[in-house]
């Protein structure tokens, strides 16, 4: 058993463009794309020196996000200098760019995907905004044929899955059966001032109308649950404009860019607490290490 000491992941929101609409989404960075971030993304050398000074920091695993991080056409690139760097790597996608091409070229060096699904009803997702300009939701014979490609390609899979008003009725047991993730994230929608605060009153959720959807699914072996207070200060973060960030208040506070103070430093100034990233279970077997 290794002694951990510091939270050895990080997820890269490293491009802040979507071609979806989720109306809940808690990583828009639209407090700060005016000012800070007109592009909604680095460049991609600093992208990449980013990557590099994650890894040379400690960092065992980097999860790529966004947005939707397969528009990005350098993806492939921090996907490699990640890897070759000895991190284990991981896409977090909504599935619509998922191609064979991309599966197919990053295999040496993409450990995970995770698509994020919250539900197989068009309808459903057309509601929540989960379809291409909130308008052509994915399919549920395409959710099940990219499952497919995932495994066929030999890469982990994990599923996320945003717990809201319109979909905690749902019954996902047989896409998750057939699937057989490694890790089934089910997270209560969470609310984020800066980020969500249009349109999240019709989406939150109450503790039991959460907990009805997790007794729908107790027989899922793969599923995480992570509520509100579970997700609050227990990731660490990096925005598209490379720099720290936490929700731990309910909104999101920002380091000083880590290019220009570094990690150790940029570190400092955000709020995180290793326990609860402990006690949500975020250390599995990864590829890297084992912990029980």
């Amino acid at each position: 058993m290794k002694t951990i000491k510091f939270i050895p992941s990080v997820n890269f929101h490293l491009w802040e463009p979507c071609n979806m609409r989720c109306k809940f989404c808690f990583a828009t960075f639209q407090d700060v794309k005016q000012t800070i971030l007109p592009k909604g993304h680095l460049p991609e050398q600093e992208a990449i020196k980013l990557v590099e000074k994650l890894a040379q920091a400690g960092f065992e695993k980097i999860t790529f996000a966004g947005g939707e991080p397969l528009l990005c056409k350098w993806l492939p690139n921090l996907i490699k200098t990640a890897k070759k760097l000895g991190m284990t790597t991981m896409v977090v996608t909504n599935g619509s760019k998922l191609s064979n091409t991309f599966l197919n070229e990053n295999k040496p060096y993409l450990d995970w995907i995770a698509i994020s699904i919250d539900s197989l009803e068009e309808k459903s997702n057309i509601i929540i905004g989960r379809a291409i300009t909130g308008k052509r939701p994915i399919t549920k014979t395409n959710y099940y044929e990219l499952i497919d490609k995932v495994h066929q390609n030999g890469y982990g899979l994990k599923i996320n899955t945003v717990v809201n008003k319109v979909n905690y009725r749902d019954d996902l047991s047989n896409l998750i059966y057939y699937a057989k993730p490694k890790r089934w994230k089910v997270l209560q929608v969470l609310p984020i001032v800066g980020q969500n605060d249009t349109n999240i009153n019709d989406f939150k959720i109450s503790e039991a109308e959460y907990h009805h959807f997790l007794n729908t699914h107790s027989g899922v072996k793969s599923i995480v649950p992570e509520s509100n207070d579970e997700i609050k200060g227990s990731y660490v973060m990096v925005d598209p404009a490379g720099r720290f960030f936490d929700n731990a208040q309910g909104t999101h506070n920002y380091s000083r860019p880590i290019l220009e103070v570094g990690v150790n430093e940029a570190l400092k100034m955000i709020d995180y607490d290793l326990d609860k990233f402990l006690e949500r279970g975020a250390i599995y077997n990864w590829g890297t290490y084992m912990v029980n």
